[in-house]
Formats: C-alpha cells, sequence, structure tokens
C-alpha cells in the first residue's frame, strides 16, 4: 500500500515555500526558498531540496543542502538572503539554478552536474558588454526569476515586481527602475548573457487598468511553462493570495489573462471575504506527474507571514487551454480522497479560522493573537521530528479538513491540551448535522480524549468546531 500524500506533503519541521516543481527523470524535484520557523523575515535560510518518486508522492526524502547564501560574491558576509529560485537543464545536460539575493537587483545563477546536488556559484547575468544585468538606470528591478527552454532551445527569463499606484515604494522607484509587471528578456547558451532588452509579458496594477488583466495585475512570483503548444505565466496577482495564469502563442509578449488557479483562502469559490483560511502571498508553479497536472502553492503558519509551507492541488487544463480554480484540501497529491481511518495530524487542516473569521496576516505578528488559531510547533527551527499542531483554538473556532473516504467510522479521537472545558462538535459541512462530540477537560500535557461518530459511508470532509471555555492545542485526531 503506498503511503498516502498529504498537504502540507513535507514534513511540519520544514518551511519551504515558493515551490518551483520539476520531474527530472524518474522523480518529482521541488526547488523554492526556506523559510525559518518563527523566523522574523523571509528566507531566512539556505536552500534545500526535497524530491519524491513520480510514482509514489507520499514518499518525500530531503536532498540536503543545495545551495548557501554566502556562495555569492556579492554576500560573502551572508547578511542577504536568498530570495525564490528557478532551476532549468541547459542545453550542457547540466543544472543551473537562478536565484535573487534579498537586497539585490541582480540575478545570480549557480550550477550542478545533477539536479540536487551541491550547486557552485556560475556568475551573474550581464549584457554583452559586462555590464550586471538589473543595475542600469532603467532596467528591471529583478525579483523572483523564472526560467523556461523553448523546444528550439532557446532560453527565457522573466522576472519582476509591481508596486502598487499609491505604496512609497513606487514613488522611491518610478522612474529608476522598471517595476510594473513580468519583464522578458532572451538570454544567450551559456545561461548568463542577456540577448534582448526586457519587454512587459504580464502586466502590473498599473499598466492593467483598462485591460482583461484590471484587478488582476502581476504582483510577483514569475513561473513559466509551455503545454500543448501555449506559453502559460502563473504569478501572483495584486490580490497576493492567489495564483494566477496568462497565457499566450509566443514566449515573449502577447499574454491574455486567463483566471485564478488557486487562492489559499478560497476566495472566489466562497463568498467574497470569507476566506476559509489566514491570508498572505503565496507562489508556485504548475507540474505534470503521470498525466495529471498539479499547482504548487504556499501556505502560512504560526500566526504571522514568515513561516510558510509547500502545498498542491490537482488541476485539469482543457483542449482550449483553460484552468478552472481548485480549492484547497489536504490530500492534493493523493490522487483521490485519504483514507476513512486511521491517525491523521491536525496540521493538514485545509481550513482554519476564528469564529470571527480570518484575515491577511502582515510584516507584524498576529495583533489579537490570543482570539486566532495558528499553526505552530514546540521549540525552535530545526530539521527533524515534528509536534507542529493548531494551536489555541477558542470558543466558535473551527477547522476543516478534505477529504476522506469513509466505509464504517464510529468513534474519533483526539490529542489535546490547553485550559478548555467544553467540547469539539465534528460535521461533514459546515453548519450541517453534528455527527460526533468530543468533551474535553483541562490538561497541561497531550491527553487523548475521544467520542462516538456516525457518518454514512461516501467521501466526506470533516470540520472540528470548539464549544466552551478557554483555549485548546490540537496534535491529531484519529478515525475508528
Amino acid at each position: 500500500m503506498k503511503k498516502q500524500a498529504l498537504n502540507p506533503f513535507l514534513p511540519g519541521y520544514e518551511y519551504i515555500p515558493d515551490a518551483e516543481p520539476y520531474v527530472f527523470g524518474d522523480r518529482l524535484y521541488i526547488y523554492g526558498s526556506h523559510d525559518r520557523f518563527d523566523g522574523d523575515d523571509f528566507c531566512l535560510n539556505d536552500y534545500v531540496c526535497w524530491s519524491a518518486p513520480v510514482d509514489d508522492l507520499g514518499i518525500w526524502e530531503k536532498e540536503g543542502v543545495i545551495y548557501c547564501a554566502k556562495q555569492d560574491p556579492l554576500n560573502e558576509d551572508g547578511t542577504q538572503h536568498l530570495f525564490a529560485p528557478d532551476v532549468q537543464n541547459g542545453l550542457d545536460g547540466r543544472y543551473y539554478l537562478f536565484y535573487c539575493l534579498s537586497r539585490s537587483s541582480t540575478v545570480s545563477v549557480a550550477v550542478c552536474d545533477t539536479p540536487a546536488g551541491e550547486y557552485q556559484f556560475y556568475g551573474h547575468l550581464h549584457f554583452p558588454d559586462g555590464t550586471l544585468y538589473g543595475t542600469r538606470p532603467g532596467d528591471v528591478f529583478n525579483f523572483d526569476p523564472g526560467v523556461f527552454r523553448d523546444d528550439d532551445g532557446k532560453l527565457y527569463l522573466y522576472t519582476g515586481i509591481s508596486y502598487t499606484k499609491d505604496s512609497a515604494v513606487r514613488r522611491f522607484m518610478e522612474g529608476k527602475m522598471r517595476i510594473d509587471g513580468s519583464y522578458c528578456v532572451e538570454l544567450a547558451e551559456d545561461m548568463l548573457t542577456v540577448r534582448s532588452e526586457p519587454v512587459v509579458a504580464v502586466p502590473g496594477e498599473v499598466l492593467a487598468e483598462g485591460t482583461e488583466f484590471a484587478g488582476h495585475g502581476f504582483f510577483e512570483a514569475s513561473s513559466p511553462r509551455k503545454i500543448n503548444g501555449r506559453y502559460y505565466m502563473v504569478y501572483s496577482s495584486v490580490k497576493s493570495h492567489d495564483l494566477c495564469y496568462a497565457v499566450s502563442e509566443s514566449p515573449k509578449e502577447g499574454f491574455r489573462f486567463g483566471g485564478v488557479i488557486v487562492s489559499i483562502g478560497d476566495i472566489g469559490l466562497v463568498e467574497e471575504r470569507q476566506a476559509v483560511n489566514y491570508l498572505g502571498n503565496t507562489h508556485g508553479g504548475l507540474v505534470q506527474i503521470a498525466g495529471q497536472w498539479y499547482i504548487f502553492y504556499h501556505r502560512h503558519t504560526n500566526g504571522h507571514r514568515n513561516s510558510r509551507q509547500m502545498c498542491a492541488e490537482p488541476v485539469t487544463i482543457t483542449d482550449d487551454g483553460r484552468i478552472a480554480q481548485t480549492e484547497v484540501t489536504s490530500c492534493g497529491l493523493n490522487g483521490g480522497p485519504l483514507r476513512g481511518n486511521g491517525r491523521y495530524e491536525a496540521r493538514i487542516a485545509c481550513n482554519l479560522s476564528s469564529v470571527e473569521g480570518t484575515y491577511t496576516y502582515q510584516k507584524e505578528k498576529m495583533p489579537g493573537k490570543e482570539k486566532h488559531p495558528y499553526f505552530t510547533q514546540d521549540g525552535a527551527d530545526r530539521e527533524n521530528h515534528s509536534n507542529q499542531h493548531i494551536a489555541n483554538m477558542r470558543d466558535g473556532a473551527w477547522a476543516g479538513f478534505k477529504y476522506f473516504d469513509i466505509c464504517t467510522c464510529s468513534e474519533i479521537r483526539i490529542s489535546a491540551r490547553g485550559s478548555a472545558r467544553g467540547k469539539i462538535l465534528v460535521q461533514s459541512e459546515r453548519g450541517g448535522e453534528v455527527l460526533g462530540t468530543i468533551r474535553l477537560h483541562p490538561s497541561a500535557d497531550w491527553q487523548e480524549f475521544s467520542g462516538e461518530f456516525h457518518i454514512d459511508p461516501g467521501i466526506h470532509a470533516l470540520y472540528f468546531t470548539y464549544q466552551g471555555t478557554g483555549y485548546v492545542d490540537w496534535l491529531w485526531f484519529e478515525l475508528y
């Protein structure tokens, strides 16, 4: 029996956002930036890579650290962080890692003979005269590089960011650098030389006004692919919590707005502004595995925006090139619902909310944190042993899990701690019939609580709502 694939699909102690997925040989490799648990900024750790066999996406192997921030000559003191990378297989068969440092507008490149070996610094993107791309007045402010090699061997780089028209950063940078979308340049075979002037591939908020991109202009996270002869750009829109896509018949320009692929709060699938998760930025890309396409994205933990984790969902691409918005689930890479019996970590909840609803995480940690549930772990950042859990569920807070294939079930058990005195109600739909009740009392340590649970056979979501005083920390649940 294959190991089930869950969301997030990496261990609970691992915080990798900005996922770019690629199949090399018979394995799926994940390249992203690397957050630190409870970090005070994005991307504080060095790049690591994880991989899984394409025929068993529940078995993930840590390949180890593949590149360190101090390896870049512009960052010998290590004070700059490694932002979201991309990887491309070169014509020479080697693997090239493209990235930007946190305080630089240049694009750096590292190279390795294998997909997940130890990458070595290779160079910085430059024009034929040697000038670094991103350092001339009027150059693109390079951010989140996405790299694409076409069928004819031509290589294209997409970078950029777009600030809102009333932001202080725009007022400071406007006229000095290009900050209005995702910009495309062609690269030479050496993977370093810029062969063309940048052109706008996907417009940012200002350039999107009056176009089909209005309301979903480019913000960040260029992720190019070619699918069925069409060129796709996945990107994070000005709304930040969603990944959108644009389509063109040309790799450089002519992109048309396609729609939203995924929102981390299911905005667009639920009533506007009634997000089913706490919001923040997201970033990811598309990959096809055994004939099925998936979109990768990240969620937020610990009551702030700096400890993010990778998830994925299946998507369908129609013959005419459209991608419908998919919902966030607990079983994205599993190929179907999870088994309707056994133990599951509470951290795989795909919905989480207080009785007052959710909101968007900002740079500062959650205001009024005592009112809201959140994903967290005990202790500091580490590389093994996950005890990630949902913390601080208070009266009316709820968590949702999708989906389970339930045949028979008569009991449900949880591991919890906290000052709670009350009960957890279990339902298969929000506001629906109560199918189980678990009564709780205060406990300083993790303790098991259980209750009867009766549900008709079938594929179901499960929603857990706390009613009572005090708070609940919740580690796992088990279906019998």
